[in-house]
């Protein structure tokens, strides 16, 4: 039967000796001092600290220090060989740290628990799913437990950016073991986070350390994500630029990151892919090779990074739009660990965000509400044309002075501080909505308070009598964004707060009502609409890619129309824009040449392709251009195998899903595959699910409705047919027939 082993007032000389002895440190860092007294004085303990701040030594020394063996409950499999490894190096011997998980063989697992009974180690890693195994919890309880920490403990939360529900158990299964002080870390959490991390573990009146969330060392920037040819083409820019430094490219999707990786490949660059659809072995085989240096960067899901003990990444490049602030928070902090500038660099399109909100409507409605509040905060974060700093910071619960947004002088740290948009008093306007808000008495989310403002008669505002208010209506001459960049500004100076516990409804607060009595001026610039607009979007100098040649383009275009017109067809239906776009960058003047555009198979080359080549042939010589051969912006990834076993599974009519989970796509990918597939030139046999999903009738004024849109995207069919006549992935998979049996 094993006992709690903690050292009770334990001396600051004690520290420092163990600290010099253990990992050559002659001071502690931040609050680390504090957060490890705490647990060896046997509290129960809540430890926040960015990414850099020395989270991992909170419980690598108590533990080096204690009697028996601490339990370090880590989130990813993956990572904790690299987690052991580094202790190891520290403690000078291998038995010193293991990891407890299902990769092991019989025999490895032997020596673990030989090395953990007889004292030799002193942290055990173990992933949360191995703790509810049976066998892990008996032997568990014949150990001296001095204490367990529970890394990452945001996973815990619903309201975090990661939530995993097995982590739920987890103050269940050490009960089990036994009462032991047990300690939570994460580099990121909110104020909602922090008290149902607390709650959840059933934390005994727990010390609670929180450092600032300012990381001064990282420059913020949001681009605008035009199309994929042109973003692939600028990331590729800017990683070349930098050299030979390391840098984390991130993705949401496992097939986005395998595509990129090669284009970064054939253009030069040392890069590999880390995604979960990958077998353990190529993922550990593609980190270790990131952390030795035998590449430069790693194209990822969110799936890498925890844990992640690399200092000198220099830049980290989001390619698609984070599901959260604590997620993209979280990812940006693996740059720069070393407190030197590192750079992190946004590519945003709000039609992003839309995707990843259809996708949240088969969840729970709880869950879905959650995601939908997360990717509202998002939202905000992308479009402000405040300071970055100063949104993340406030998101986090912590005040920010944006004239701080500087390094060592005059170096502004975010776009919208290099490049500040003109700013106005907003104090008067601000008056008006905040005694709107008094007035209106309950809590309403943003878009209900600015309908308001602008006087619109929507169900939802005459529902409430909101349009009987005095104030109804008083911003008519105004547009959407306008508003909504007011009651930003009002949110960000405390005026203004979100009730996170009825899904980010606003409400007024003390403050804001003395600003009522007492106004003052409030700076204010209007946020980006990234939705409607990006032309305006400010971009840091010199680190955008070379664009493509927009005369060519637009010949191009005008003979994609007049093809299209002979044939009665849309002009997508020939090529689409990122083919043409492309073109105007590669100038491709053979068949085989124009076979390797993006979105152009070689049969679709000998169908569409011959007026163009003749048109770009006679552009090249008659502006004596050369045409390039050092950048090749294109995935040659080779997606043979899939598309063949999509079109045999598509005409075995096997179920979508099954097809999906085989190949471990979600269904967004193999929507987007099979959309590839036929723009390419194949033809797909898709009318048994067709038939299965939409009436024939219906089926028809679909097919009509694509033949003559000027937009193809499903989006805009939604919006034109009503929400709720169809649903997207009926919408898409009529697309896909429709271009298949009229491209092909």
């Amino acid at each position: 039967m094993k006992t709690q082993s903690t050292m009770k007032h334990i001396t600051d000389e004690a520290l420092y000796e163990g600290l010099k002895t253990y990992f050559g440190f002659d001071e502690f860092k931040g609050t680390q001092k504090e957060v490890i007294k705490s647990i060896l004085d046997g509290h129960d303990t809540f430890v926040i600290m960015p990414t850099g701040g020395g989270k991992s030594l909170c419980y690598q020394l108590p533990a080096f220090m204690s009697k028996g063996t601490a339990i370090i409950i880590s989130p990813l499999i993956a990572l904790m060989k690299n987690q052991v490894d580094l202790v190891r190096a520290f403690g000078g011997k291998d038995g010193v740290a293991h990891f407890m998980n299902s990769s092991l063989s019989k025999k490895q697992l032997d020596q673990v628990r030989h090395d953990v009974r007889t004292g030799v180690t002193k942290m055990l890693y173990i992933a949360p799913e191995s703790l509810t195994k049976n066998e892990t919890v008996d032997f568990l309880r014949l150990l001296d437990i001095p204490f367990v920490a529970v890394d990452e403990a945001h996973c815990i939360s619903e309201w975090g950016h990661d939530f995993r529900p097995e982590y739920r158990r987890i103050r269940q299964i050490v009960e089990n073991i036994g009462i032991v002080p047990i300690m939570g870390l994460t580099a990121s959490a909110t104020p909602k986070v922090k008290d149902d991390v607390i709650k959840n573990l059933k934390m005994k009146k727990p010390m609670v350390y929180q450092s600032s969330f300012l990381r001064d060392n990282l420059y913020y920037e949001i681009r605008p994500k035009k199309n994929k040819v042109q973003t692939v083409k600028e990331i590729i820019a800017i990683i070349k630029k930098r050299g030979n430094q390391s840098g984390i490219v991130y993705c949401l999707s496992r097939k986005s990151t395998e595509e990129l990786a090669e284009s970064f490949r054939v253009n030069g660059i040392r890069a590999l892919e880390y995604h979960a659809g990958m077998d353990s072995s190529t993922r550990s085989k593609n980190q270790d090779a990131f952390l030795m240096e035998d590449v430069d960067v790693i194209v990822a899901t969110i799936a890498f990074g925890m844990g992640i003990d690399k200092p000198d990444v220099r830049f980290v490049i989001h390619f698609d739009v984070p599901k959260s602030i604590e997620s993209y928070y979280q990812e940006t902090g693996r740059a720069g660990r070393d407190g030197i500038q590192s750079d992190c660099i946004l590519f945003y399109d709000y039609k992003d965000l839309t995707k990843l909100e259809h996708f949240l409507k088969d969840k729970p409605v709880a869950e879905r509400e959650v995601g939908m509040l997360l990717l509202d905060e998002m939202a905000s974060f992308c479009e402000t044309s405040g300071c970055r700093r100063k949104g993340i910071l406030h998101y986090f619960g912590e005040e920010y002075d944006d004239h701080q947004c500087r390094i060592e002088g005059d170096v502004k740290m975010c776009d919208n501080c290099v490049h500040p948009k003109e700013r106005f008093d907003a104090g008067p306007e601000l008056v008006k909505v905040l005694s709107l808000m008094r007035d209106m008495k309950e809590r309403f989310l943003i878009k209900h308070i600015v309908q308001v403002i602008m006087g619109e008669t929507k169900p939802r505002v005459l529902s409430f009598e909101h349009d009987k208010l005095k104030l109804f209506g008083f911003g008519k001459d105004k547009d959407f964004n306008y508003w909504k960049s007011i009651v930003r500004a009002g949110m960000l100076d405390g005026f203004i707060a979100k009730d996170i516990e009825s899904y980010g409804t606003l409400y007024l607060t003390p403050a804001g009502e003395s600003f009522i009595a007492e106004p003052k001026k409030v700076e204010v610039a209007l946020d980006f609409n990234f939705e409607e607009d990006t032309e305006g979007t400010v971009v840091s100098e010199g680190q955008g890619g070379e664009g493509f040649d927009e005369a060519l383009y637009g010949l191009l275009k005008e003979k994609r129309y007049e093809i299209a017109h002979e044939n009665g067809l849309p002009p997508y239906i020939i090529f689409q824009d990122p083919s043409l776009e492309e073109m105007a960058i590669r100038y491709p003047i053979t068949m085989d040449e124009m076979a390797n555009i993006v979105g152009v198979s070689a049969t679709k080359a000998q169908r569409y392709a011959q007026p163009f080549l003749d048109l770009i042939k006679e552009y090249v010589e008659e502006n004596e251009i050369e045409r390039p051969d050092d950048l090749i912006v294109k995935s040659v990834v080779s997606k043979s195998a899939n598309k063949v076993y999509i079109i045999q599974s598509l005409d075995r009519k096997l179920d979508l899903e099954d097809i999906a989970n085989s190949k471990g796509m979600t269904m967004e990918e193999l929507f987007t595959e099979m959309e590839n597939i036929v723009l390419s030139g194949t033809k797909l046999n898709l009318d048994h699910y067709v038939n299965e999903m939409i009436d024939e009738a219906d089926q028809d004024d679909i097919f009509d409705y694509f033949r003559s849109a000027a937009d193809p995207s499903v989006d805009t069919a939604i919006i034109n047919f009503g929400k709720g006549v169809y649903s997207f992935e009926e919408l898409w998979i009529m697309k896909i027939k429709f271009i298949s049996e009229m491209a092909n």
